[in-house]
Parts: C-alpha cells; structure tokens; sequence
C-alpha cells in the first residue's frame, strides 16, 4: 500500500477514535499496519489511552518468535 494511502488512513483513523493527530506522538515504535489495525479495533471516540492500550496488548500477544500467542486472541492456550 502506497505510503501516502497509508498516512491518510492513519489520520483519519486517529481522528475517529478521538486522538488529534497533530498531538500524536511521532516516535511510536509501531508499523504503520499495526498502528491501523490496532484503531480499527476501537468504537469511535475511544481516545487515546485506549489506541496505547490495544497497541500494548497486541505487542504482548506477539511470541519469542514473531508468533502470536492464540491465547491472548480468544483461542486455546499453548499447551
């Protein structure tokens, strides 16, 4: 997906959920794609507590290795 496609998800994303996208912080260490699926998740107007809350569980559901753990998206633990 084209950078500037992207950007203009982001922001409008960001807006939906609450968060001035001029405040945001630039430095976030997540990609652009995480960013956008994590604001997807959220209702409107959640905020920006919220958007660092789902960026956080969704890094702490990523394994070791890169996996993802079933266990924090809903599916059985690892045995």
């Amino acid at each position: 997906m084209p950078h500037a496609v992207i950007v203009r998800q982001l922001v409008a994303e960001l807006e939906r959920v609450g968060i001035d996208p001029t405040q945001m912080v630039a430095g976030l260490t997540s990609r652009a794609e995480e960013a956008l699926r994590a604001l997807k998740a959220l209702p409107d107007g959640a905020g920006p507590a919220a958007f660092l809350a789902e960026l956080r569980n969704r890094s702490a559901a990523v394994g070791s290795h890169g996996t993802v753990d079933p266990s924090r998206n809903g599916g059985p633990p690892h045995a």
